[in-house]
């Protein structure tokens, strides 16, 4: 099965996981986050009790379907290949800051999508802010930055990640150890199989698409190729279609219920981030999973600063509320980014400044 030889069937995956996101919009998770990694990471951690955020709080399954289905669909067409040793530490570091700078713009890349196809006005705001991120970004390639060589290392080393997220699995089917929210976003959630065979069909498609939010604007501005776009395209396509034909397409600002904020400059600059550090990363929040599933442990290292990051935020008070409804009052209460979180946000900023600009290619001797 190979998709990256036409554009018509990378256009094809990302329509097929565009359908995967409105099936599981329709049996459960919440219509304007179906399928989002940045919340879903931040809900998954609140489970383990790595932050008290009563509200977003559940193990989910897309989570591991993304990464298992990655790791079997590489290990079946034998694209599977642990590597190991590129800058660990600067990884996990870049993971915190993506997921602060999401958390900030209320959702990755991924949500981006799915919040612009649904007639969310913030998030095409967010979209300027995303790609100028990513050309900050590509402008550091051109000047030499790189975070060294992986190298291939023992299989078991990639391996790691896809046993603990089964045990993540186990843990949620088997035992009542894990935290699961009674109210909000972290209690809306379609049926645990239908979210795990989901997750599983888009880590398949995602890793044999290359599917990458953040790769296809780098590709578009660094050698005019749209491969990789052709895939956003195709789920694009497909939500606005589901968006539309089930009543769900509302344009605007400040729409009760959307889970987003209306603050203009913190969608810019939390996508910023989000793009800016997914570049020097090698991938979007999506992409790093896939990479891990398929053996990378310098991606599982990002994945694990995601989590981290989203503890951070929520420990911290730094992620963004959204835009609301007054139940008692019926007044629309607008979303804001707390201080702290702006705070955060330029200094993840700065951060990836220092990292962009002082990691350099060695020249060979």
């Amino acid at each position: 099965m190979n998709l990256t030889d036409s554009k018509k069937k990378l256009a094809l995956g990302g329509a097929v996981c565009g359908i995967v996101a409105a099936c599981l919009a329709l049996l459960g998770n919440p219509a304007n986050m179906a399928f989002c990694i940045a919340c879903f990471i931040r809900d998954t951690a609140g489970a383990f009790g790595m932050h008290q955020a009563e509200v977003v709080q559940y193990a989910r399954p897309e989570i591991i379907g993304l990464v298992l289905g990655a790791f079997i669909i590489s290990v079946a067409t034998k694209e599977y290949c642990a590597t190991a040793g590129s800058s660990p530490m600067i990884r996990f570091v870049l993971g915190i800051i993506i997921m602060i700078g999401a958390l900030v713009f209320l959702g990755c890349p991924l949500r981006m999508i799915i919040r612009m196809s649904a007639g969310d006005l913030n998030a095409w705001v967010a979209l300027v802010g995303f790609i100028l991120g990513i050309a900050t970004g590509v402008l550091a390639l051109k000047k030499g930055f790189s975070l060294g060589r992986a190298h291939v290392t023992n299989k078991e080393n990639g391996v790691v990640l896809p046993v603990i997220v089964v045990g993540i699995l186990i843990l949620a089917l088997c035992t009542s150890l894990l935290k699961a929210s009674e109210a909000g976003p972290g209690s809306m959630h379609a049926p645990v199989i239908a979210s795990l065979i989901g997750g599983l069909i888009f880590g398949a498609i995602a890793q044999k698409s290359r599917m990458c939010f953040a790769g296809s604007i780098r590709d578009i501005i660094l050698m005019k190729n749209f491969d990789l776009f052709s895939v956003i395209a195709g789920l694009f396509v497909v939500m606005l279609v589901f968006n539309v034909a089930t009543g769900r397409f509302v344009l605007g600002f400040n729409t009760p219920g959307v889970i987003a904020h209306s603050e203009h400059l913190w969608n810019l600059l939390g996508m910023y981030t989000v793009g800016f550090a997914a570049t020097l990363a090698g991938g979007c929040p999506l992409r790093q999973l896939i990479l891990a599933g398929q053996g990378s442990s310098d991606a599982a290292m990002t994945v694990v600063g995601m989590f981290v990051g989203s503890a951070i935020c929520h420990n911290f008070g730094l992620a963004a509320s959204g835009t609301a409804m007054n139940a008692e009052t019926q007044e629309v209460v607008a979303g804001a980014v707390p201080l702290n979180g702006k705070v955060a946000c330029i200094i993840c900023i700065i951060v990836c400044f220092v990292i962009a600009f002082t990691n350099k290619r060695k020249e060979a001797k």
